[in-house]
C-alpha cells in the first residue's frame, strides 16, 4: 500500500464499503474542492461551492443544513479555507472548525457558531490574508509548535498559533493547493481533481505525484488504488511492537506495516514502516522510547531515532545490540514504563532488566516470565501487557509479570484501538 484508502473508525463512512448516492454536484465527476476538515468527531467535510459531503462515501447536501449561522452573516457561495484547530493547550479553541470566507473567519464547534463570530481574519490570525485559497492544521511534533498552514498562490504563510506569528514561505515546486487536509500524520495539498502529499515543514514532496483524489478519498464506481482490501480481522493481528514516544504518539508495527493508535477517531490505516523510519527495512522485533529517543531493535542491530518534528536516525547507528544494550539479539519484546530509566527486555521465556542510566550498559537482572513466546510488549500508566497473537495478558508490573504465579485472563485486540474488523 503506497498511498492511502480511508480505513474509517468505528462509525464512520468508509469509502470502499458503503453505496453511492447520485447527488448534484457529484463528487465522483472532476470536481475540485473548496475546502476539506474534519470535525471534533472525526467525521470529514468536503466543500464545493454552497455543498459539502460528510464523510467519504454518499450524496452532497447543501452547507447551511449543518453550519446554519454561515448563510445568516454571508450569502454562501462558497468556503475559502477549512480547519479543525489542534492546540490542547487551550481548551476554548482546541477542535474548533474555522471557515474561511472572504476576508471573514467563523469558528464552530459542535456544529455551532461561537460566540463573536465571525470577526476579519486579521483580528484572530494577525498577517495572514484575507481570499485564502486552502488552510491545514499541524500540531506540534508535526511542525515545530502548534501551527497553522495558510495558501495563497505559491505561498505559504506557517502560523504559531501560540505567539501569533507568521513566517512567509514560498514552496513554487507544489501546486497551487484549492484545498489542504491532515489524515493520520500525513499532508495533502488538492489540486484540480488531484493531490499532492508534501511535508508541512519542508514542503516536500516524495513519491508518485499527482495522484486522482477519486482513487483515495472517496467512493466512486471504476475508481480506487487497489488497496481496497477488506481490513484485517482483529483474530489475525499478530503484532511485532508497540510503544508511544515522548509527545504521545502511539505506534503499533506489524510485519513491514506500522499504525497510528492515537489518532483513531479520524480513521486507521496501515503505512510503509519505511515512510516514517527512512532507514528501516522489513520487520522490526521491538520498539520502545527513552527520553526523546525511540529505539527499534532488529535482529542484532539497533536504530535509535530522535523524536523530533520527524524521525531521524542518530549519527553512527545502527549499532550492534550487544554494544549499545549489553545483550546478543535477536529479541521477542522490549518495552519502559514511564519515568523509569529501565528497559525490560524480553527474549524468549527470560525478561532482562536494563538500566539506560548506566554505562556501559548491562544486564542487572534476569527473570523468568510465564510465557514461552511474546510478540510484543507495552507499559503504560495502567501497567504492562504482553501481546501474544490476537490477544494480551495486563499485570500492573514488570515485577508482577515475572513473580506473578496465576496468569491474568486473556483480553482480545478491540476494533476501535488496532483499526481492525471483528
Amino acid at each position: 500500500i503506497n498511498d492511502i484508502i480511508i480505513d474509517a473508525a468505528e462509525g464512520h463512512s468508509h469509502p470502499n464499503g458503503e453505496d453511492h448516492h447520485d447527488a448534484k454536484p457529484d463528487r465522483c465527476k472532476d470536481i475540485e474542492f473548496d475546502a476539506i476538515t474534519p470535525d471534533e468527531k472525526g467525521n470529514t467535510f468536503f466543500f464545493k461551492g454552497d455543498h459539502l459531503w460528510k464523510g467519504f462515501s454518499g450524496p452532497a447536501e447543501l452547507s447551511n443544513n449543518i453550519f446554519k449561522e454561515l448563510d445568516d452573516y454571508h450569502l454562501l457561495g462558497h468556503v475559502d479555507a477549512a480547519f479543525r484547530m489542534h492546540h490542547q493547550d487551550d481548551p476554548s479553541v482546541h477542535d474548533h472548525i474555522y471557515f474561511f470566507l472572504d476576508d471573514k473567519v467563523f469558528s464552530y464547534y459542535n456544529y455551532t457558531l461561537e460566540k463573536g463570530y465571525p470577526v476579519e481574519i486579521q483580528q484572530e490570525f494577525p498577517d495572514v490574508p484575507s481570499h485564502l485559497d486552502a488552510a491545514v492544521e499541524c500540531p506540534k511534533g508535526e511542525c515545530i509548535t502548534d501551527s497553522v498552514l495558510f495558501f495563497k498562490g505559491n505561498e505559504i504563510y506557517s502560523f504559531d498559533i501560540k505567539t501569533k506569528s507568521v513566517k512567509k514561505k514560498v514552496w513554487a515546486h507544489l501546486p497551487n493547493c484549492t484545498s489542504a487536509f491532515r489524515w493520520l500524520e500525513h499532508y495533502y495539498c488538492f489540486h484540480g481533481y488531484n493531490f499532492t502529499r508534501f511535508h508541512p515543514v519542508s514542503g516536500d514532496v516524495t513519491g508518485a505525484y499527482p495522484k486522482a483524489a477519486r482513487n483515495y478519498f472517496m467512493r466512486c464506481e471504476g475508481f480506487g488504488h487497489g488497496g481496497g482490501e477488506k481490513r484485517q480481522r482483529c483474530s489475525e493481528v499478530k503484532l511485532n511492537a508497540i510503544t508511544t514516544d515522548d509527545t504521545g504518539r502511539s505506534y503499533a508495527f506489524q510485519d513491514e506495516m506500522y499504525i497510528r493508535l492515537d489518532t483513531h477517531r479520524d480513521g486507521s490505516h496501515h503505512f510503509p514502516i519505511s515512510r516514517l523510519w527512512r532507514e528501516i527495512s522489513g520487520v522490526v522485533d521491538a520498539v520502545f522510547n527513552y527520553g526523546d529517543n525511540m529505539y527499534i531493535i532488529q535482529g542484532d542491530q539497533v536504530y535509535i531515532y530522535k523524536s523530533a518534528v520527524h524521525y531521524t536516525l542518530i549519527e553512527g547507528y545502527p549499532k550492534p545490540l550487544k554494544e549499545e544494550l549489553g545483550i546478543d539479539g535477536p529479541v521477542d519484546a522490549a518495552f519502559l514504563c514511564p519515568n523509569q530509566h529501565i528497559v525490560n527486555v524480553i527474549q524468549g521465556q527470560k525478561m532482562y532488566d536494563i538500566d539506560l542510566a548506566a554505562t556501559p550498559r548491562a544486564v542487572n537482572m534476569t527473570r523468568p516470565i510465564p510465557y514461552s513466546q511474546i510478540d510484543a510488549g507495552f507499559c503504560d500508566g495502567d501497567g504492562v501487557k504482553v501481546f501474544i497473537g490476537p490477544e494480551y495478558y495486563s499485570y500492573q508490573s514488570p515485577l508482577i509479570l515475572a513473580v506473578g504465579k496465576i496468569k491474568p485472563p486473556p483480553q482480545k485486540i478491540s476494533p476501535k484501538k488496532f483499526g481492525c474488523e471483528e
